[in-house]
């Protein structure tokens, strides 16, 4: 593969998950709020916790940290998982009639969705020996977009707060907020899903 047609995979990854993992989402979010839609905004908000796996991977990312490779990798299927998995929430929008945009709109969003995940998986795995090797150029690459929104980042605390946003600290926060996420998703693996089953309540 050439650094062209890699660099080219790796800017398609990020841009469909803009696309498909964030800003469709936000819309989603907005018209289901406006509409009063429960079952579709109960689906978004779980949707959003397990999605915060994303943005901790990019945190880990912006300082090189190679378990961020390794939770971009899984984000996207746990993303997907997340928006099909729950029999009450897949029910009440089967129940919702298709010729409505909002529920019209939501369907077709869970299979882009899940077509977003195949294709950013696949990309994805060609950053898997990036977790052993030192930096390289083409490891780099999947850095860009992390650290490009690391100098947004930074521009906005600074003049927020008058204060550093370095590298070192997103990375610090990407674990705490790592080792948070894994110990939601341990204790609703171990004590909720056993009790609740494919019901979404407590999630």
């Amino acid at each position: 593969m050439t650094e062209t047609s890699y660099t080219a995979l790796i800017w398609l990854s990020y841009r469909l998950a803009m696309t498909f993992a964030i800003g469709i989402p936000l819309i989603l979010v907005s018209w289901a709020t406006f509409r009063k839609e429960r079952a579709i905004l109960r689906l978004l908000q779980i949707y959003w916790k397990v999605t915060s796996l994303m943005g901790i991977s990019l945190l880990l990312l912006t300082d090189h940290r190679t378990i961020g490779y390794i939770s971009f990798f899984i984000a996207p299927i746990l993303m997907v998982i997340s928006i099909w998995f729950w029999i009450d929430l897949n029910e009440e929008l089967t129940d919702l009639p298709l010729w409505r945009p909002l529920p019209l709109t939501v369907k077709i969003w869970r299979f882009s969705l899940t077509s977003y995940a195949i294709i950013t998986s696949i990309i994805s795995i060609i950053s898997i020996p990036c977790i052993y090797a030192t930096r390289n150029t083409y490891c780099n690459k999947w850095l860009v977009f992390p650290n490009t929104m690391h100098q947004r980042l930074e521009e906005i605390f600074g003049f927020l707060f008058g204060a550093t946003w370095s590298q070192s600290l997103a990375a610090f926060l990407g674990y705490i907020l790592l080792i948070g996420y894994l110990v939601g998703f341990i204790q609703w693996l171990l004590l909720k899903l056993p009790k609740q089953g494919r019901i979404a309540g407590g999630f």
